[in-house]
């Protein structure tokens, strides 16, 4: 039997699936991420085809995005970290997981997926179903937040209080772990999108312009800065220019959008942030509140990477926060630390029904 599991084995490969709003990334054990593409499908409105003969997934789509034409839809399958569109979803990992395949694989590969731990069971299980009908073998699934802790070396198993936060394209979690368990937790769908979405609103609002998303992100990661006042790394005058429309005229038009303006537009979706992670630390008792203090909390996801916002969070809830050194792919290290020592975090995995 261990010689038929060991033939097995070498004809299987596992896979770490970071199957996010924004992204999708894939870790293979021994090989580290091997990818990380825009979780972007785009195609024919008439005939529901994917474009570019099935090619036009990640990079390639996400480049069509506020460029195409009515006839075409660019569309993300997965909205606040939930199967939006199931079809779509699929082609999207069918493209995906083609695209590492190797000739080698003869066996449906073991998939480790992180989902967040806010979505329903129905959502839970539209991802598993269209994981197995993507290719997938066994499907286990570990909560990101959980991922997002083992990923950035915190003490998950141990007698003492770790925290993470991870702030994504859809959403964001906070999560207090102790001794392998979830101690404390809050899920909120404000994420990344939301920042970009609160800049495009201000610009309108305040300025009379309209910018797209990427044009309001590319000015949240350019000039943003969300630190204290006071401690700010950029001054309140420094100003990027963007390019957009005239809400009056229907015009393009060109402005200088200073910093402190993208810190006001900020300032409602981190606040709810802000809160969320209050509530998450509400419930903690004295040791655990006293390990957070001298140890802090990590901030992950794509937010983290919003200047100041680890200082800001740590002025608004009292306790340490840093940033991960990589993240945009705690997560998906994290699914594969649990892959290469599955036995030890086997009691934090769940499995899903085989399905080969």
């Amino acid at each position: 039997m261990s010689a038929l599991k060991s033939v097995f084995d070498y004809f299987r490969t596992d896979l770490a699936v970071d199957l996010g709003t924004a992204n999708m990334r894939v870790g293979i054990p021994g090989e580290g991420v091997v990818l990380d593409e825009p979780s972007t499908v785009a195609v024919d409105k008439k005939t529901g085809r994917v474009l570019s003969d099935g090619l036009s997934v990640g990079y390639l789509a996400r480049q069509m995005q506020g460029r195409a034409p009515d006839s075409i839809l660019v569309a993300r399958p997965l909205q606040r970290g939930a199967i939006a569109n199931f079809r779509l979803c699929e082609t999207m990992l069918r493209t995906m997981f083609g695209r590492i395949r190797k000739p080698g694989w003869s066996l449906s590969p073991r998939v480790l997926v992180s989902l967040l731990d806010s979505l329903t069971p129905v959502e839970r299980q539209a991802a598993l179903n269209c994981l197995a009908r993507s290719g997938a073998g066994s499907v286990w699934t570990v909560s990101a937040t959980a991922a997002a802790a083992i990923g950035a070396g915190l003490p998950v198993v141990e007698p003492s209080a770790g925290m993470v936060c991870l702030i994504g394209a859809g959403a964001t979690e906070a999560a207090v772990f102790s001794l392998g368990n979830i101690v404390a937790r809050q899920s909120l769908r404000i994420g990344c999108d939301d920042f970009d979405q609160a800049v495009v609103d201000y610009l309108r609002r305040r300025r009379g312009i309209r910018v797209g998303l990427a044009a309001a992100e590319a000015l949240r990661m350019e000039i943003g800065d969300v630190s204290p006042v006071g401690e700010s790394a950029l001054t309140t005058t420094r100003a990027a220019e963007v390019s957009g429309t005239d809400v009056s005229t229907g015009l393009p038009f060109k402005t200088a959008v200073a910093a402190d303006e993208i810190r006001q537009a900020l300032a409602e979706p981190l606040d709810k942030i802000a809160d969320a992670i209050r509530q998450t630390l509400d419930p903690c008792g004295p040791e655990l509140a006293a390990d957070l203090i001298e140890e802090g909390m990590v901030l992950c996801g794509g937010g983290a990477l919003t200047t100041g916002l680890s200082r800001f969070i740590a002025v608004e809830t009292g306790v340490p926060a840093r940033m991960d050194d990589e993240p945009l792919t705690t997560v998906v290290r994290g699914l594969l630390v649990c892959l290469d020592q599955f036995d030890k975090w086997r009691p934090m995995l769940r499995r899903s029904e085989e399905v080969f």
